[in-house]
């Protein structure tokens, strides 16, 4: 193989070896800041929708269901103390992602660090394989294995206690 050769090989693999590290940077930046969401300016969110655009009649809304066994979240303690969250009939996720129906912004929790479901009748908190897991009344949540919520237990997710409330 001749010197050229060798000297461009080398280049090239320098080259490939530099776009993975800024692959990795990019990666390791968006999982810890998220990903930045870009609003609309003043006037296009203001501007009423375009003239030619058929209007379609309203659909009624369809019927909200029964209120569940716990209506809401109560925050105790952490960034977010004092915060109180409706609850309905879906899944809530709890954690740092934007994604998140709790959104929790801290150095101790993962992105999608918690669920909170509605199973018959009671609650259940299932930890989602979080780095620093999910305690339930001081006692840590196995991964995966959904466990029952009472009313008024402090829940530990992070720097953050909540309580499932009537």
């Amino acid at each position: 193989m001749n010197e050229l050769t060798q000297l461009l090989l080398q280049y090239a693999f320098l080259l490939v070896l530099w776009l993975f590290v800024f692959a990795v940077v990019f990666s390791l930046r968006a999982d810890i800041f998220g990903v930045r969401v870009r609003k609309l300016p003043q006037s296009a969110a203001a501007a009423p929708p375009a003239a030619s655009a058929p209007s379609t009649p309203p659909r009624p809304s369809p019927p909200v269901a029964a209120a569940s066994p716990g209506t809401r979240i109560v925050i105790t303690s952490g960034p977010k103390a004092g915060l109180e969250l409706p609850l309905g009939r879906d899944a809530l996720t709890i954690g740092r992602s934007s994604e998140s129906g709790l959104v929790i912004r801290d150095d101790y929790t993962s992105s999608h660090h918690a669920r909170l479901l509605l199973r018959g009748e009671q609650w259940v908190l299932q930890d989602l394989e979080s780095t620093n897991g999910t305690f339930l009344d001081g006692q840590r949540v196995s991964p995966n294995t959904p466990v029952p919520v009472p009313f008024g237990v402090p829940v530990k997710v992070g720097a953050t206690t909540f309580e499932l409330r009537k």
